[in-house]
């Protein structure tokens, strides 16, 4: 059994309030190892209703410029993210499209999902700077679910961008789904990958 940390979140600082700032060794050591782990080995039990509240709340907390909170939540879990598998395959086997069915297997097996939806608004703050935002949302919550104990995976897939199965969802206008992040016990500890050399993908800039 994953051994989670269940520790309470601090109370969020008030507006205004000076919010103290230190060396934190132990987070970078999490991030030096930060692994997803595959959707197909999370099993539950999954987060209560707490825990996805408290991953919420620290994903809000990720830059946005003009504090536009560009961005919504839509949590898929038990009876309700079964539901929604389950209208997402009668879309795909209308179609005839065995390979979308079995790419659902994904959404299926993990006991809770956080979807995070981009909804760009009308701002001086550039689109790209409010999809960003997303993102950085997206990256908050795998990195969140993960530090609580959990396994963690962001994956998109068909189902992101197929306009029936957005309307499912309930989305509207502009807003795209910026990922799904699938949530679980692991059934086992995710192996490491082959990872990119900094080296290569930095250049000293001199003038």
């Amino acid at each position: 059994m994953t051994r989670r940390s269940r520790t309470a979140l601090p109370p969020a600082p008030s507006f205004g309030e000076p919010v103290a700032q230190a060396a934190a060794p132990e987070v970078l050591d999490f991030l030096s190892r930060r692994r997803s782990a595959s959707a197909l080995t999370l099993g539950g039990p999954g987060p209560s209703s707490a825990e996805i509240e408290a991953l919420i709340r620290v994903a809000s907390r990720v830059p946005d410029h003009g504090k536009l909170a560009p961005w919504r939540f839509v949590v898929l879990a038990g009876d309700g993210k079964a539901a929604f598998a389950d209208r997402l395959e009668a879309v795909a086997r209308s179609r005839g499209d065995d390979r979308a069915v079995a790419k659902l297997g994904k959404l299926r097996t993990p006991p809770a999902c956080i979807a995070v939806i981009s909804r760009p608004r009308e701002a001086e703050i550039r689109e790209w700077e409010q999809i960003l935002s997303a993102g950085a949302v997206c990256t908050t919550l795998l990195y969140a679910a993960t530090a609580m104990g959990y396994g963690a995976n962001w994956i998109t897939d068909w189902y992101a961008y197929d306009a029936e199965a957005c309307a499912i969802l309930g989305l509207s206008g502009a807003e795209k789904v910026a990922g799904f992040i699938l949530i679980g016990e692991p059934g086992e500890p995710p192996r490491e990958r082959e990872r990119p050399s900094p080296e290569s993908l930095t250049i000293i800039w001199r003038g």
